[in-house]
């Protein structure tokens, strides 16, 4: 099956695929915690700092963010790693990370495409006697 990727690297191989779907996990459940976040600091945080001077939330929630932002830096690598992204994918899932709401439509688009690249691995033809 081919895909609008086939420019990537190389080929996944059948061993690889638990590591892909673990590391895939991993990223969607930090894209989607990185990603609400990051509305609630901007919608929520940020007004109640500037409007009306509270800035416990933008303290407490920014540093949240931050610090998990950075994992899911980390869960970019190690799932780019595993399916074999070009630099492209690191930055632009990067990038999104810092924009409220794309976040979300970045996972969305690296999950298809994991997706798309595990469809294409072949499966282990097993003999039985």
């Amino acid at each position: 099956m081919a895909t609008e990727y086939e420019d990537d690297l190389d080929a996944l191989e059948p061993e690889d695929v638990p590591g892909v779907l673990r590391a895939l996990k991993f990223y969607q459940v930090l894209a989607w915690v990185v990603g609400v976040l990051l509305v609630v600091l901007t919608l929520v945080a940020m007004p109640l700092k500037y409007i009306w001077n509270d800035g416990r939330l933008v303290m407490y929630v920014g540093i949240a963010h931050g610090w998990l932002y950075a994992l899911l830096l980390v869960s970019v690598v190690s799932l780019g790693l595993r399916v074999k992204w070009r630099w492209v994918w690191y930055l632009g899932i990067a990038l999104a990370g810092t924009v409220p709401f794309l976040s979300f439509l970045a996972e969305r688009r690296a999950t298809r495409h994991v997706l798309e690249r595990l469809a294409d691995v072949p499966t282990i033809q097993h003999d039985r006697p």
